[in-house]
């Protein structure tokens, strides 16, 4: 579960009684389909003709660009998470990821999900005493992709969700 039990009202939209701008969701999903997409090599290695994963971070850009619906772009995420169903490590992690990413259209609390499983991926791709490390380097790579508008929020997002996204942001 990388979700808190309670919402936090940053990442609702002003319009559903929150206080996040249209703006800022846009660029809470773009850094989620960024997190995503770059360890989509991870999935693509494995299932290079199941493009359900790189659909969904397609979706989530297009819907930021107001050409398709919420409702649609939620499902390419669903798609994308049911490639990684019978799979494990890092290619289960990837795929995931790319779900992630595609359902902050729906609930923008999920930018956190496409970076953890990302970073997840990352630590499963190499052998374990190098996955701290490359783990970190993930992070720090996510964190140095974030646009100066959202870079306070995912941060704080970061440190008070770390624990339910398995202490993945540690570094």
């Amino acid at each position: 579960m990388i979700l808190p039990q309670e919402r936090d009202s940053r990442f609702i939209t002003i319009r559903r009684g929150g206080t996040l701008t249209d703006g800022d969701h846009h660029l809470l999903a773009l850094w989620a389909a960024d997190c995503a997409e770059h360890v989509l090599p991870l999935f693509e290695s494995v299932r290079p003709d199941d493009t359900r994963p790189r659909e969904a971070i397609k979706a989530i850009r297009t819907w930021v660009r107001g050409e398709m619906k919420m409702w649609d772009c939620r499902s390419a995420g669903g798609r994308a998470m049911s490639a990684a169903r019978d799979l494990k490590g890092a290619s289960r992690n990837a795929a995931y990821a790319a779900g992630q990413a595609a359902v902050v259209a729906h609930v923008a609390a999920h930018e956190l999900g496409a970076a953890a499983y990302a970073i997840k991926a990352v630590w499963a791709s190499v052998e374990k005493e190098q996955a701290d490390e490359a783990g970190q380097r993930e992070c720090q790579w996510q964190r140095d992709q974030l646009p100066d508008e959202i870079r306070d929020l995912v941060l704080d997002d970061q440190r008070l969700r770390n624990s339910i996204c398995w202490n993945v942001f540690n570094i």
